[in-house]
């Protein structure tokens, strides 16, 4: 029983190339380059996958959606409304900033003592907070799918977190990952997703783009 993850961070993005937060309401999805990047990657994970099927899933956030919608289309797998899930979302910032430049929101939205338990910008999530959050999400994804390959759309720090949820690293680690739009990191295992204790996942490709 092999149960396999695909996580892909979105195609270059609107919100990345205009240096906005793009949260849910001034996300503008992918750009030209990103578009074709997603058309791209799905025509090769077709080829990956051909044969053994797969599910689609990915953040509710429109690049997101735009790269998961073309993967989807090219491997002829569903995707809908309920493929779209919160939990594997980027940060949750505050609705205030939502559409603000980097630079405002960083001066704008201040806080203290920021940290892996405390956010670093008020009323944005700790990076514990998110890591809880997203590891959950992928923990249920495994636990519906065994035995099957999941394909995950995502955010760089989506992909970081597989790293927590499925390679059991602490919160805080002591290094950094480069996560490349429209790049796929790859977890395998063939144990149980749901048993206990929790099951060893192998990392077999990381950021291939």
């Amino acid at each position: 029983m092999r149960t396999r993850f695909l996580f892909v961070r979105h195609g270059d993005s609107l919100h990345k190339q205009e240096g906005v937060t793009g949260g849910p309401r001034s996300c503008r999805g992918l750009t030209v380059a990103g578009r074709e990047q997603a058309r791209r990657l799905g025509r090769r994970l077709a080829a990956e996958i051909a044969g053994t099927g797969a599910s689609v899933y990915s953040s509710v956030l429109p690049r997101a959606v735009e790269t998961a919608t073309a993967i989807s289309a090219a491997c002829g797998l569903p995707f809908s409304r309920d493929s779209q899930d919160c939990g594997l979302c980027t940060w949750h910032i505050p609705p205030e900033a939502d559409g603000l430049s980097n630079e405002e929101f960083l001066r704008s939205f201040p806080a203290e003592g920021g940290g892996v338990h405390r956010p670093f910008q008020a009323g944005n999530e700790s990076w514990a907070e998110l890591v809880t959050r997203v590891s959950r999400t992928v923990a249920d994804l495994a636990h519906r799918h065994r035995g099957e390959t999941v394909i995950v759309v995502g955010h760089a720090e989506t992909v970081e977190v597989s790293f927590n949820a499925l390679g059991l690293l602490p919160a805080y680690r002591s290094f950094d990952l480069e996560v490349s739009p429209a790049s796929v990191t790859e977890w395998v295992t063939d144990e149980d997703p749901g048993q206990w204790p929790p099951p060893r996942w192998t990392l077999t490709r990381f950021n291939e783009t």
